[in-house]
């Protein structure tokens, strides 16, 4: 197996892993202490790894500007809010929402940013992903707003804060020369000014730490917010950004295995059905799936090679 093949089972396996590490640090810390260190000690891994590499920093201050929308968008709001959700939800459900990252970023892209077209195509993919999300949601099972429900919506406003980000990125960012490694430096260690910035408000509750809430912690922002990012830049340097989106398949894969294996998660049949109908929404989303079009004479197979980029 090569390096990018090693590289893109540990990235699959340590951001699928993510949804369980917060559960299990659910048991010891609040969920803002979670985001907190999350961005933290991302942002030291990160840091390290620029100095090795001598790496420099962005000296236009529009730049700078620009990776503060980035570090919102990309990581206090979702980490934030994946965090808080899962006090309510099970991690399983969590790492299923996060799938629907793609079909935002399919829409930020057309709607708001103009860096990409709505197709047809795109369109009945993005239609795909909202029924998807609707099965997950099981309204017909719902008579109120319950704390379920809530968490629910808080993972859809993650995975739609991450489409917002990467949309900013390719419209902002993704033109100028900076390396892949300032651009994740940049964007984790603007995260962690955010946060340090907020102690006052999320850094706060009980702390019970033990083994098992401690090591949560570390690879959720080692591994998870600091190495995965570079593994990441390697695996779309190597394989190209369409094979290496492939990634997002993976995710909730692991997420729900972990989920069920590890915390003896349940799951109804409407939530992995759902899943199921939003990964097909993004591979049509990303022209992944032929579509059959009838013609009088003769009949042709149509397939479009665009995608839209997911997390």
């Amino acid at each position: 197996m090569s390096a990018t093949a090693v590289q893109f089972v540990l990235l699959a396996l340590i951001w699928g892993s993510s949804f369980l590490f917060m559960k299990v640090a659910l048991t010891g810390v609040s969920f803002g202490q979670i985001a907190w260190s999350r961005a933290i000690l991302g942002a030291l891994v990160l840091g390290i790894v620029m100095i090795v590499a001598r790496q420099r920093l962005p000296r236009e201050p529009v730049v700078w500007a620009h990776f503060v929308v980035i570090a919102v968008t990309n990581c206090v709001i979702p980490h934030l809010a994946f965090a808080w959700a899962e006090q309510h939800v099970s991690s399983s459900i969590a790492s299923i929402y996060n799938s629907f990252t793609p079909i935002a970023t399919a829409v930020l892209a057309a709607l708001v940013y103009k860096v990409e077209k709505l197709t047809g195509r795109r369109i009945v993919g993005v239609l795909l992903g909202i029924v998807g999300v609707i099965v997950i949601i099981a309204p017909w099972n719902i008579g109120a707003l319950t704390g379920d429900v809530q968490g629910q919506l808080a993972c859809l406003l993650a995975a739609i804060s991450y489409g917002v980000a990467i949309g900013y990125i390719r419209r902002f960012i993704s033109h100028r020369e900076i390396s892949g490694i300032t651009v994740a430096f940049m964007n984790i260690g603007m995260a962690a000014a955010i946060m340090l910035v907020l102690t006052p408000l999320l850094a706060v509750g009980e702390v019970q730490l033990d083994f098992w809430v401690v090591s949560s912690l570390l690879l959720l922002g080692g591994l998870g917010t600091g190495l995965a990012y570079i593994w990441n830049i390697g695996i779309i340097r190597a394989w190209g950004p369409t094979m290496s989106s492939t990634v997002t398949y993976l995710i909730p894969v692991v997420g729900v295995l972990l989920g069920v294996i590890v915390l003896h998660e349940r799951l109804s049949w409407h939530e992995p059905l759902g899943a199921v109908i939003v990964l097909a929404g993004i591979l049509v989303t990303q022209g992944q799936l032929r579509v059959r079009r009838a013609r009088t004479k003769p009949l042709e197979t149509a397939a479009e090679g665009q995608r839209a980029e997911g997390p």
